[in-house]
């Protein structure tokens, strides 16, 4: 089984303060225990650097970073890179769907989720389900 992790997802692992910390801790832990395969963007990375780096800590981006290169390191997670053409489909349906509030990040990572297998996503973003993903937890 392939679970996408969304930003969302990331700092609401992350985010004790997050109003979603404990329900994504344990989904988190629950998808580690059972040997799950994780994927994640470089964008979604970037994105949850930066927020966690603004709207908490330095200290916590570098902390996520790390836990990030371990799993890796790990074989638990893989992470897919927005190549041009996933670029330039992002950028045709961020043009497209002005009447939603799709980030660019979104957008890479609905394309993503188009050109690749992967059976369910966490994160806490309804856009996904629009989508037509399966959304846990």
């Amino acid at each position: 089984m392939k679970v996408f992790v969304d930003s969302s997802a990331w700092i609401a692992v992350f985010v004790v303060e997050d109003r979603y910390h404990e329900l994504a801790a344990l989904h988190y832990g629950e998808l580690l225990e059972r040997g799950v395969r994780l994927v994640t963007s470089d964008y979604v990375l970037d994105e949850t650097v930066t927020r966690l780096r603004y709207d908490v800590s330095h200290s916590l981006a570098v902390a996520f970073l790390d836990r990030i290169r371990r799993s890796q390191r790990l074989g638990s997670l893989s992470v897919f890179h927005v190549d041009p053409p996933v670029w330039g489909s992002a950028e045709a349906l961020f043009r497209q769907r002005d009447d939603q509030a799709l980030s660019f990040t979104d957008c890479t990572s609905f394309v993503l989720l188009q050109r690749t297998r992967v059976d369910e996503v966490f994160a806490f973003d309804q856009h996904f389900r629009m989508f037509g993903h399966v959304v846990r937890p």
